[in-house]
């Protein structure tokens, strides 16, 4: 079985999709949202979960939350704001994306821990099988402290980062499927976020000139 297949199965079990989205939006509700991306991309994009938005277009991050962070990835590749909805969707074909769970849960309140870890084996290897690149950047603390879920001791090491006041500038390393990543943890940019909203498009900003991201520097 296919991981896609692996999240297929794995979706029509959930009994907290947001089936009514779903059916909105014409949508399969079995059907995960993947957005994935060139094997050969740096780097990957990894949230929590799709929102409405997201069912609607079938691609990861083109909300509320998904428009802030384009913004700022197509300001890394093209020097210049995204200034339209194609601006933004231009980022696609740049990097990796992906999401702890890939369904929308119901009242977007994030899925239970049990239901993140019985869909971490296939997610890992979408990552394993789909990508080659060594950065990740997590928004969220969900998102980051995914990569220790399966491991106290990288959970504690993600933890202590965590706690750290340069928590947003530094990287960690972690190794994941016999390589080693690195993970740049930023606040989510959820409208919600209020503390770290105004911060998140800097924040940005300054994590991909970190990495070294540009229309010219973006592959393996």
């Amino acid at each position: 079985m296919t991981p896609h297949e692996r999240l297929r199965a794995l979706g029509a079990t959930l009994d907290r999709r947001d089936l009514p989205v779903y059916e909105g939006a014409g949508k399969d509700p079995c059907e995960p949202v993947l957005g994935l991306g060139p094997r050969e991309a740096r780097v990957a994009i990894f949230g929590r979960d799709p929102g409405r938005d997201e069912i609607k277009v079938g691609v990861p991050f083109v909300g509320a939350a998904g428009k802030l962070l384009r913004n700022g990835l197509h300001r890394a590749l093209f020097a210049r704001d995204a200034v339209t909805p194609e601006d933004r969707m231009a980022v696609q074909g740049f990097f990796f994306w992906a999401n702890m769970v890939p369904f929308k849960p119901l009242g977007n309140k994030a899925w239970p821990i049990s239901t993140v870890r019985s869909f971490r084996p296939p997610i890992l290897e979408l990552f394993a099988d789909a990508w080659d690149g060594t950065d990740v950047l997590c928004l969220g603390e969900g998102a980051f402290s995914w990569f220790g879920l399966d491991d106290r001791a990288v959970r504690d090491r993600l933890d202590a980062h965590w706690e750290r006041p340069d928590r947003y500038e530094a990287h960690v390393e972690v190794a994941i499927g016999g390589r080693t990543l690195r993970l740049h943890p930023l606040p989510h940019p959820s409208p919600l976020n209020a503390t770290w909203l105004p911060k998140f498009p800097g924040l940005l900003d300054a994590r991909l000139r970190a990495i070294g991201i540009s229309k010219d520097r973006w592959r393996t």
